[in-house]
């Protein structure tokens, strides 16, 4: 993969999938949209346990750290844990999401990973963009 790999959390893998343009501000749901619409399957991206691409417009950013961090990187870390994957691995996205459906969002273990976010309601009730199920 080249250097030009969008720095990506891998928990973000799972909010992407189920991402109906609500989010924490005007701002980070228009970013969300952005990186979505320019995200294809062979965009190259490197798993971060830290500030990504994503967090660039949240308002619980501040100064590159998130307001919530051991809660954040307990989702990364899961997320690495059951695909496999550890943090900088570069893949392309379109790898990366089919590996977050299959081994977290099929089988139905995202809520035990973030079942407590403040978004767990819309992911409940969405279906995956990245390929159908919960």
């Amino acid at each position: 993969m080249s250097g030009k790999a969008l720095p990506l959390r891998p928990h973000h893998g799972m909010c992407m999938a189920y991402f109906i343009g609500r989010g924490y501000s005007g701002g980070f749901t228009a970013h969300m949209g952005h990186l979505l619409e320019g995200l294809t399957p062979e965009s190259p991206v490197r798993l971060t346990v830290g500030v990504d691409a994503v967090c660039a417009a949240c308002p619980n950013n501040s100064g590159d750290v998130c307001d919530k961090p051991a809660q954040v990187a307990g989702y990364d870390e899961a997320v690495l844990s059951l695909c496999g994957l550890t943090e900088g691995d570069e893949l392309p996205f379109g790898a990366f999401t089919r590996l977050v459906q299959a081994r977290i969002l099929t089988p139905g273990l995202r809520r035990e990973i973030c079942g407590a976010c403040q978004w767990s309601g819309i992911c409940d009730t969405q279906p995956s963009r990245w390929g159908g199920g919960s």
